[in-house]
């Protein structure tokens, strides 16, 4: 069972997303939240799996209750809802430690879809945030976003922008998994990312995985 909370100043759009939710076998809202000061409260309280959190709250905005949040409790995963696509909003709550984003218009599907992938540990933005994310940091960053990488290193963070596992770049380069780890460490340091996750997000909003 994956266990959501919902964190939203509208109480209707929370009731219809306890409605949604409340709905899939394999989903349960665990609780909701008014605001994100109370949201983190209860998130860290209950020890939730994922957070549905509203990024434009009056108070404790959405974005700093996703910073405070995934520096306590970096294994809940948060996703990050606004009404729009905004482009500063979504690099602040990506930045903010959110490991995935979905529009409040998504398709029903699409929210569902979001909340099962971050759960998977995956790092799910829809395909055209992310080309816009990639057109923001071309047009304000140098032609390589990730200077400091070697040309190992880079590829490895192509793959893994890609969806591959340690093994499978292991079993692509002919290294150990061991090795691999290493490299991943040194990657993430590189390019700021506290995690596999984070990276991915950093790798895919600079327009990884290249076109093969």
């Amino acid at each position: 069972m994956i266990r959501v909370l919902v964190i939203d100043d509208n109480a209707i759009f929370r009731q219809g997303m306890r409605q949604l939710i409340d709905s899939i076998p394999d989903l349960e809202v665990s609780a909701v939240a008014g605001d994100g000061a109370a949201g983190v409260d209860a998130a860290l309280a209950l020890q939730v799996d994922i957070v549905l959190m509203d990024l434009a709250m009056p108070g404790l905005s959405g974005i700093e209750a996703t910073r405070k949040l995934a520096a306590a409790a970096p294994h809940i995963g948060i996703v990050a809802m606004t009404m729009l696509e905004d482009d500063d909003m979504i690099v602040q709550a990506l930045r903010a430690g959110a490991r995935g984003y979905v529009v409040k218009g998504a398709t029903q599907r699409e929210i569902l879809d979001t909340i099962r992938g971050v759960h998977a540990g995956q790092a799910v933005i829809g395909s055209d945030i992310a080309r816009r994310l990639a057109g923001l940091i071309g047009g304000s960053a140098p032609a390589d976003p990730f200077p400091d990488l070697t040309d190992r290193e880079r590829e490895i963070l192509d793959l893994l922008a890609a969806g591959a596992t340690t093994a499978q770049i292991a079993d692509r380069f002919g290294l150990s998994p061991k090795t691999v780890r290493n490299h991943l460490s040194s990657t993430f340091t590189k390019i700021q990312a506290v995690d596999r996750t984070q990276a991915v997000l950093k790798a895919r909003a600079a327009g990884l995985p290249r076109a093969r």
